[in-house]
């Protein structure tokens, strides 16, 4: 599914439409976009043309196939527009560069050494600043997936890390570029719904398991997030324990529900540091011990059940799941699926959606922090942008 571009100039509206279907479908051949665009022949062939001048796209022959004039396939041209994709999560991070097919690379990573938000934040930046001068001017915008609460494009409070209102503008300050901030799970949402296990569904949910669980509505490739951005903290919904408090302030959160943390006190243990790694130790040893496969079962029973309540009230085509998610459905599919179709409405039993594992896997918020950092520079103010900094 191809992002929605901003676009009002008319030189620019025909080429952008050429690096959508680029971004689409990489090694697409200029033939189909020029039939699935319907401009002839000689159109795309100029825009294609003017692409390659501004050093935006880069065409090789098409391997023959048969009769007709021989086509080229297209690609991001090899000194085009980057953008970094940073994915900040609770105990780590990784910094990539992607170019205008969307695909990071990841070229830094590290452990975050404290908690503070300058033991986290600092390691980033220089890393981010390290990357902006290996490739210069080519670098045209920062997306950042963070594991927190994002409203009007900041960060208002990152339960897991133990932050509130915090400013990451860092990332990009000693750059000077745009950023741009989303939540993680939203942003892998938008991942899976454009090039991912929901590509091509018109409405597509994506829930997502790491500590906590968060998630997003996708309709037509734009996520549900609200009047502020804020939406899709489905782990701050109270379907868990009722006097539990959870570290966003709040009592019953299903965050607590159905990750490490549900796990460890189902087992009478306390609170694991690292409720992830924790996770994933307890799912790999279920079918060697009863009482933590019965544990696994009971978090995985609270995960299926609240799943229902959301496809019940969003009416989803499809459901992705993304993280620890299909593993903990995996391990314990019984109490899983005993859970969500007790949980769903009587007329939904007979077809309910489809509920796939996430195609792109741990990388999904980096690729939706790299698509979102191109529908930036994709737009008619971005192509702009581009063209000036090309200028001696």
């Amino acid at each position: 599914m191809a992002s929605p571009s901003r676009v009002g100039d008319a030189r620019w509206r025909g080429a952008l439409a050429v690096l959508e279907e680029m971004r689409r479908e990489p090694g697409v051949t200029r033939a189909v976009v020029a039939q699935r665009l319907g401009l002839s022949s000689g159109s795309a062939t100029e825009i294609t043309a003017r692409l390659r001048d501004l050093a935006l796209l880069s065409e090789a022959p098409a391997a023959a196939s048969g009769r007709g004039r021989p086509t080229t396939v297209l690609g991001p041209h090899p000194d085009g527009p980057l953008v970094i994709a940073v994915d900040l999560r609770q105990e780590d991070w990784r910094c990539a560069v992607a170019s205008l097919d969307g695909r990071p690379e990841i070229v830094e990573a590290g452990v975050h050494s404290g908690r503070g938000p300058e033991q986290v934040i600092g390691p980033i930046a220089e890393a981010v600043r390290r990357v902006h001068t290996r490739h210069g001017r080519r670098v045209r915008a920062v997306g950042v997936a963070v594991a927190a609460t994002v409203q009007h494009g900041r960060v208002v409070q990152a339960a897991t890390l133990g932050w509130d209102a915090v400013d990451l503008g860092a990332l990009a300050s000693g750059a000077r570029l745009p950023l741009l901030i989303g939540n993680d799970a939203t942003l892998a949402g938008v991942a899976e719904a454009r090039e991912g296990a929901a590509a091509g569904a018109a409405t597509a949910l994506h829930v997502m398991i790491e500590v906590g669980v968060g998630g997003t509505l996708v309709v037509d490739g734009r996520p549900v997030s609200g009047a502020t951005g804020a939406g899709g903290e489905f782990g701050h919904l109270p379907l868990g324990e009722p006097g539990l408090r959870c570290p966003c302030g709040a009592t019953g959160c299903w965050d607590l529900a159905v990750d490490g943390r549900a796990i460890a006190r189902h087992l009478g243990e306390p609170p694991p540091d690292d409720p992830r790694t924790y996770a994933l130790a307890a799912i790999a040893r279920t079918s060697a011990d009863a009482a933590t496969a019965a544990a696994v079962g009971r978090t995985a029973g609270s995960f299926g059940g609240g799943l229902a309540g959301l496809i019940n009230a969003l009416d989803p085509d499809v459901v992705t799941l993304g993280g620890l998610a299909q593993p903990l459905r995996a391990a314990a599919t019984p109490e899983f699926e005993a859970a969500l179709t007790g949980g769903l409405m009587r007329f939904r039993r007979a077809d309910p959606p489809r509920v796939v594992a996430a195609l792109l896997g741990q990388d999904g918020a980096l690729h939706g922090a790299a698509l979102t950092a191109l529908d930036h520079v994709l737009t008619e103010a971005g192509m702009n942008a581009w063209t000036a900094a090309l200028r001696p």
